[in-house]
């Protein structure tokens, strides 16, 4: 049987762009949940201005109180004041991000693509000399609020960099939900060309409706980690029309109709998107979020 490694994204790309700010103990909470549910890989924040992005300044808190659960806790770095942030706050796995466009690049990072790319270099020296395993992102990896579509083979440019610096995974992320199955095999074929030896994953937002077909022809390419949020929440704040990212509830039930394992049980999940939902003070987009209960054939 197939199966799938989901990286579960709520509590860090999900609350991101709320505008209220969940308590650390209900997000320390919510983890505990997501572990319990089957997930074996969590973002649980990231290590970025308070100033800016206020919803992740418990991001250490939160990790600190983690310890020895039986999943990998991800954490995002943008910088080296962040890296050695991950570092004192004990982070086991960082994920480096950069855009692949410089427009976005600007607006999320404040310097264009190229310079970003430095500044991760000595973000990742720093985190290899402490033992952090380092993975990355790729945002605006298909198209880009700013720039428009992205060239494939800045995409693949980009992540033969972060291959350089050391990361053995690397996410490319639909930012905007506005990729199709063509462009995302494009551009993968590109970046595996580039960086033959790395284990790619997808990021994938639903702003079009076209996450579940992504998804599909990411696993027809052979791609094998899919990051999610549950009840599709989340977008990112510096990038125009980034609506909620695929549902991990959505994302879970298409993948165990079509006979692919997860791991994950969609009961489960189904409480805690509820609870979600009333943390952040609004219903949420997934699919199932508006089915009453899911029958058992389908979990």
């Amino acid at each position: 049987m197939t199966e799938v490694l989901l990286t579960e994204v709520v509590l860090r790309d999900g609350l991101q762009d709320e505008p209220v700010t969940v308590p650390s103990h209900e997000k320390i909470r919510l983890a505990r949940g997501l572990i319990d549910a089957g997930l074996r890989s969590l973002e649980v924040g990231s290590f970025v201005s308070a100033r800016r992005v206020p919803q992740m300044a418990d991001t250490g808190e939160v990790l600190r109180a983690l310890p020895d659960v039986p999943a990998t806790l991800h954490t995002l770095v943008f910088t080296e004041r962040g890296a050695r942030q991950a570092i004192d706050a004990g982070a086991r796995s960082v994920r480096l991000v950069v855009s692949a466009s410089d427009g976005h690049s600007v607006a999320n990072a404040g310097v264009p693509t190229a310079a970003a790319l430095d500044r991760l270099a000595r973000c990742a020296s720093l985190l290899t000399a402490a033992g952090v395993a380092v993975e990355a992102s790729v945002a605006t990896a298909f198209v880009c609020p700013f720039d428009g579509d992205t060239a494939p083979d800045r995409t693949a440019g980009t992540a033969a960099r972060l291959g350089r610096l050391g990361a053995r995974v690397i996410h490319l992320a639909d930012t905007i939900g506005a990729a199709s199955p063509g462009q995302l095999r494009t551009v993968v074929s590109a970046v595996r060309d580039a960086v033959p030896d790395v284990q790619l994953g997808l990021h994938l937002h639903n702003t079009y409706g076209r996450a579940a077909a992504n998804a599909w022809e990411g696993l027809a390419l052979g791609i094998r980690r899919f990051d999610a949020a549950l009840g599709g929440l989340g977008g990112c704040p510096f990038a125009p029309g980034a609506s909620g990212n695929v549902a991990t509830d959505d994302l879970v039930d298409f993948f165990h109709r079509e006979g692919i394992a997860t791991g994950v049980d969609v009961g489960k999940l189904a409480e805690l998107r509820d609870r979600i939902g009333l943390a952040v003070g609004h219903r949420l987009g997934s699919a199932l979020a508006a089915i009453p209960a899911v029958p058992a054939a389908l979990r």
